[in-house]
């Protein structure tokens, strides 16, 4: 009888080190994207204040409840990671096995994203819980700083060994400037 091994989205690519920098896989059960219908935000945000502990975040933010995060991905698209009930208010689908996500961390997470992503990520500018659409190299992703020297990185599944691969590159080039 064959022996099935469960792997992530990156399979045996991560964990990832290299000089200061780490990734690692974030694994959440369900994801699912909510996208109120027209004039129904407030009443959106209002039911999962009641059903998840949390509101509907403003544009380019998260909130997190717990273990339950809360993010906007897009014009009147947010992502929940947990079952919502919003009938007559929003579009609910379910995207939990459509996403890959990952988290980056260390002292020179800032310039390895800075290879990739188009945008100025530094704390001054990019604080905790800002989020944001964009491109790192030629992916699409969701971008989110969760710490001091913590982002979250979400890709289509399908494109994780390719965002593996693009942080690897971004990851040796800093820290072999980092070591001469």
């Amino acid at each position: 009888m064959a022996r099935l091994i469960a792997l992530g989205a990156f399979g045996d690519r991560l964990p990832l080190q290299l000089g200061d920098v780490t990734c690692t896989e974030v694994m959440r059960d369900a994801l699912f994207c909510i996208a109120p219908y027209r004039g129904q935000q407030q009443a959106v945000s209002a039911a999962l204040k009641v059903q998840l502990g949390l509101r509907l975040p403003a544009v380019g933010r998260r909130k997190a409840a717990g273990d339950v995060i809360c993010q906007w991905i897009g014009h009147d698209a947010w992502i929940v990671s947990a079952p919502v009930t919003l009938a007559g208010l929003a579009a609910v689908t379910d995207q939990s096995d459509g996403y890959a996500t990952l988290e980056i961390a260390g002292p020179s997470v800032e310039a390895v994203l800075a290879r990739l992503v188009p945008l100025d990520l530094r704390a001054a500018t990019f604080k905790v819980n800002h989020s944001a659409r964009s491109l790192l190299g030629h992916l699409p992703v969701a971008i989110t700083r969760t710490g001091a020297q913590a982002f979250e990185v979400m890709v289509m599944r399908s494109m994780a060994a390719s965002l593996v691969h693009d942080l690897q590159q971004a990851m040796t080039g800093v820290a072999a400037r980092g070591s001469a």
